[in-house]
């Protein structure tokens, strides 16, 4: 009887990390395109018939790619100058494709020598899917290997309306079942692969939910429901996940960052019948003590030695301290850091109230003399603003929302509820508020949490309305903010707020770092 291993590789949520350091400090990490690399050549050796697949969000999420977007676009993309190196067998679209606008991810599709798949992606005109190709046909030896692209369609709940305009996003389970019943039934596929960009809604041994089912992810009830896929490729959620089967479909999720390649071996045999798979299992190979592939990061050099130097222009002073340690003190009571992005974004929207987040755990503040490096590295996210109108009921509302990023208070410490950390972290969730006064009790249970609000010395009014500043992401609804979705757009600032923010210190040169306790955490 005639056997074969088939291995199918997985990059996904790398995010434009290529080299192996961390932006905001210089500091070696170990992720990156450049340490992926190595891994791959080496399971090209030890594996004769492989697929690579780059599963979403590889063109956005670094100095390095924010740069080449703004400053360099008349360039090749690195990151599809570095895939096509790598000869990727297909890419599927990950919601971070369309940060960029519809420019860069055309070019972005044409430079590369690998074809782009979503099939719940269409034409509004037409209805087929906008970019081409839902699906590939990859034969190994006289083996057909099916690949079918979806991605998360909840993306219009964040995306700026001009960078997606034309296109609809279908559901991502009644897209799966119409295609893989093509591949199975017209194009006779032996192997069926899903490589979905979306992460699971439900735990994965018991099958209850693990967040609101929104249909952001549905990769739970696509191995439920979709018969005939033997892999689950997924992502989004930046978990990592290997060595789970949902209803016979062995699952794979490789972290963020290049952090992790996932790897999926299919045993195969051959009967009077064709090809079966007989087993088939799931891990993840870390970068972890391995050395970057030199050759690789050459080819991109020029694009990194460039960044660096725009990185490390100086921009202004800060006057005062704007540097913090701790980013559960930044959360609990108010700051310079949070009060001066919400300063800032005020200013330029032309309101009196505005919401931020503290977006990672990992660059807490400006320093004294402050560079590009200093602000990208606090402002991670290529973000705009927009002012939207909202009622007292929909401020407190969301200052609840916010409010449940803690749990409830236990008389020793101050906790993070579970939901903002598993299955991804979503510290970004959490909005702090300038312009208004409040108090967060966390001794309270969720919902009751807000026991102070005020404007301008007078409680919220729950019916009167108000204009509010804040990002692109939350207006749309974005983090579960639901009384944000459809609200009257007053004015929207297309410029990235990073942008804004460099843009308002090296206006001034001196920036003083100031804080007026308008809101706190109690207990």
């Amino acid at each position: 009887m005639e056997k074969m291993d088939l291995v199918i590789l997985e990059t996904s949520d790398v995010h434009g990390s290529v080299f192996p350091i961390n932006y905001g400090s210089n500091q070696s990490s170990d992720v990156g395109l450049g340490k992926i690399a190595s891994l791959i050549k080496k399971e090209r050796v030890k594996n004769p018939h492989l697929l690579l697949i780059d599963n979403g969000d590889l063109i956005q999420g670094t100095p390095l790619t924010y740069h080449y977007a703004k400053i360099q676009c008349n360039r090749p993309n690195p990151m599809i100058v570095l895939a096509n190196e790598l000869k990727y067998d297909a890419a599927v679209f990950g919601n971070h494709e369309f940060n960029y606008g519809k420019g860069i991810l055309a070019s972005t599709v044409n430079e590369s020598n690998f074809p782009w798949l979503s099939a719940n992606i269409v034409s509004k005109e037409t209805g087929e899917p906008y970019f081409g190709k839902p699906y590939i046909v990859k034969k190994v030896e006289d083996i057909k290997v099916g690949i079918l692209g979806l991605t998360t369609h909840y993306i219009p709940n964040w995306e700026q309306p001009q960078h997606i305009e034309g296109l609809r996003f279908e559901d991502a389970i009644l897209t799966a079942k119409k295609w893989v019943k093509i591949l199975k039934d017209d194009e006779k596929v032996d192997i069926v692969v899903v490589s979905y960009h979306g992460g699971f809604e439900r735990d994965l041994e018991t099958g209850e939910p693990t967040e609101t089912l929104t249909g952001e992810n549905q990769g739970y009830q696509i191995c439920m429901e979709v018969e005939g896929i033997d892999v689950l490729l997924t992502g989004h959620q930046h978990r990592q996940i290997a060595g789970n089967r949902i209803n016979g479909v062995i699952v794979v999720q490789p972290g963020k960052d290049g952090s992790t390649l996932g790897k999926v071996t299919l045993q195969l045999e051959k009967d009077e019948v064709g090809w079966k798979c007989v087993e088939k299992y799931s891990e993840l190979l870390s970068v972890t003590a391995v050395e970057e592939d030199i050759s690789l990061l050459q080819k991109v050099k020029m694009y990194e030695d460039i960044t660096q130097e725009w990185l490390d222009q100086p921009i202004g002073k800060i006057e005062g301290n704007m540097i913090f340690h701790d980013p559960m003190e930044i959360r609990t009571k108010d700051n310079t850091l949070i009060e001066f992005i919400n300063r800032v974004q005020m200013e330029v929207a032309g309101v009196d109230i505005s919401n931020s987040a503290l977006f990672d755990s990992i660059s807490l503040g400006f320093p004294e003399n402050v560079t590009m490096r200093a602000v990208v590295s606090n402002y991670i996210y290529p973000n705009t603003l927009k002012v939207i109108r909202i009622t007292g009921q929909d401020m407190k509302e969301a200052l609840e929302q916010s409010a449940s990023y803690f749990e409830q208070y236990d008389g020793k410490e101050i906790k993070v509820n579970p939901s903002f950390i598993t299955p991804k972290p979503q510290h970004y969730n959490y909005d702090m508020w300038e312009g208004i006064d409040y108090l967060i009790d966390i001794s309270k249970s969720s919902g009751e949490r807000i026991v102070k609000l005020e404007y301008k010395g007078k409680p919220v009014e729950p019916e009167k309305e108000y204009d509010v500043v804040m990002n692109n992401y939350r207006s749309g609804g974005g983090g579960n903010y639901f009384m944000y979705k459809n609200k009257q757009v007053i004015k929207d600032i297309p410029t990235d707020i990073s942008e804004i923010i460099a843009n308002y210190i090296l206006d001034r040169k001196v920036v003083k770092a100031t804080v007026n306790q308008n809101w706190k955490v109690i207990y």
